[in-house]
């Protein structure tokens, strides 16, 4: 898995047995400097791979761009070695003709830790981050019995975390079908979404109408606020979410789900797009894999526009 997971040598303690060393994989953490035009925008702490997404994530949530088509390209850069070597740790995006750059107000000059996704921000005001889609109005009705499967599905699809325990993983899933659409993981779960959001950029598929965004941990107000920003209907969480978020929530026509166990879950918010089973309305609903021209093992088209030296 390279540069996903790092092996390490650790001494296991078992009260009344003997100690023993062996050898231990760990989630690979590292900076990554995201610049736009050849100017440092931020500095995030993640799992490597997936950063072509990361970043166009990020610009997402950040309210730089909103579309696939305003995402030109993205390149790895000499990192800030003496010797000028290629870490794979400073990516350059390239906006499309026309797109503004993000305002200076939007760089952060330090760290964004890999727990919190809204570190650095200058003010409060620059907290609340503006969407250009209106969840309020998605028609997406999802049973209460499609949802309580995606833990498991989620937890299934956790390749690394299956090795290391030490990641958060985001998935995507179609909200009428149920189909898995695509899932990241990460060591921070902002950077598990913005993959999530980033892929679905390349793809050139904002909105993301009729979808549920399923995370492995809690639901924080920075990940309803990602949701809001790529235009998602539904956040599941498998943990609580805060009071900020099911505020956030409920203002933006979110519908929240906290406490994803077993067969049971807490609706914070718009709890109309959950059916019980009991309700004789049904909605039609337009999937997003409907909209997509590949098939679950073809990269989109869109991706060809990625380059790395």
């Amino acid at each position: 898995m390279g540069r996903i997971t790092v092996r390490r040598r650790v001494t296991r303690f078992t009260v009344g047995e003997r100690s023993r060393t062996r050898e231990d994989f760990l989630a690979a953490e590292e900076p990554l400097e995201i610049r736009v035009g050849g100017r440092a925008l931020a500095i995030t702490m993640r799992t490597p791979g997936h950063d072509f997404e990361l970043a166009a994530g990020f610009l997402v949530s950040e309210g730089v761009i909103s579309r696939g088509d305003q995402f030109a390209s993205a390149r790895y850069c000499a990192g800030a070695t003496e010797e000028g070597l290629n870490t794979y740790n400073v990516l350059d995006v390239v906006l499309a003709e026309g797109v503004a750059p993000p305002d200076p107000s939007l760089e952060r000059n330090f760290f964004t830790t890999s727990s919190c996704g809204l570190c650095g921000k200058a003010s409060i005001d620059a907290v609340r981050t503006l969407s250009q889609y209106e969840t309020a109005s998605d028609p997406l009705v999802v049973s209460s019995e499609l949802l309580a499967s995606f833990p498991d599905v989620l937890r299934s699809q956790q390749e690394v975390f299956e090795k290391t325990g030490g990641l958060h993983a985001a998935a995507l899933f179609d909200g009428r079908t149920g189909r898995l659409l695509v899932l990241r993981e990460d060591v921070g779960r902002h950077n598990a979404v913005d993959k999530v959001v980033g892929w679905a950029v390349t793809a050139d598929l904002l909105p993301l109408a009729g979808t549920v965004l399923m995370v492995s941990g809690r639901a924080s107000f920075e990940l309803v606020q990602k949701a809001s920003m790529a235009g998602i209907p539904v956040l599941a969480a498998v943990s609580a979410p805060s009071s900020l978020a099911a505020e956030l929530a409920e203002e933006m026509g979110i519908t929240l789900v906290g406490f994803l166990r077993g067969s049971t879950m807490n609706v914070y918010s718009r709890t109309d797009r959950v059916d019980d089973g009991f309700s004789t309305d049904s909605v039609e609903q337009t999937p997003v894999s409907s909209l997509m021209a590949q098939d679950d093992h073809t990269e989109p088209e869109s991706l060809q526009k990625v380059t790395a030296r």
